[in-house]
């Protein structure tokens, strides 16, 4: 019963449970994103606007921005090459969780790797199992972004940042 209110706008079930951990795992990427530079790969225009909604100001690299995919994979690895401050992966890939989201991440993945680009893909699986019921693209994080925010900032609390 406790915290009701909050609960309600994210409707029955465990659904408070699954935006929080979607919550947190932005506000990771959030906070590599503006900290490290950590580039986050996107489908469109309006992934990209999502994600600024929810205070992201860092690299974001739009995919369909009338580039043939060789193209963007050489612009990927000139811009950030193999290079992971951390160890762990130098480029995030969030393709929408739909068909045609999971082929993109595929080929993106494969083709990257095989350049040695140590690629993410935890956030995208960590938003597809927590979010799939309300949604399955990268632009309706904006549409959530009331409900996700304060697990966003219990994560990486931004302040007076943005």
């Amino acid at each position: 019963m406790r915290d009701q209110k909050h609960r309600s706008p994210l409707g029955s079930g465990n659904a408070a449970e699954r935006f929080a951990i979607a919550g947190m795992a932005l506000g990771d990427a959030r906070r590599k994103n503006r900290e490290r530079n950590w580039p986050i790969v996107i489908e469109g225009k309006r992934d990209k606007i999502a994600l600024e909604t929810l205070g992201f100001i860092g690299p974001l690299e739009v995919l369909n921005r009338g580039w043939g995919l060789d193209r963007f994979i050489t612009h990927l690895y000139e811009q950030y090459g193999t290079r992971a401050t951390d160890g762990g992966p130098s480029i995030c890939l969030l393709m929408d969780w739909d068909r045609t989201g999971g082929r993109l991440q595929k080929t993106l993945t494969q083709r990257l790797e095989s350049l040695d680009v140590k690629v993410c893909q935890e956030l995208r699986n960590q938003l597809l199992k927590a979010l799939k019921p309300e949604t399955r693209v990268v632009e309706s994080l904006k549409s959530l972004s009331v409900d996700l925010s304060p697990f966003l900032e219990q994560e990486d609390p931004l302040e007076n940042e943005i």
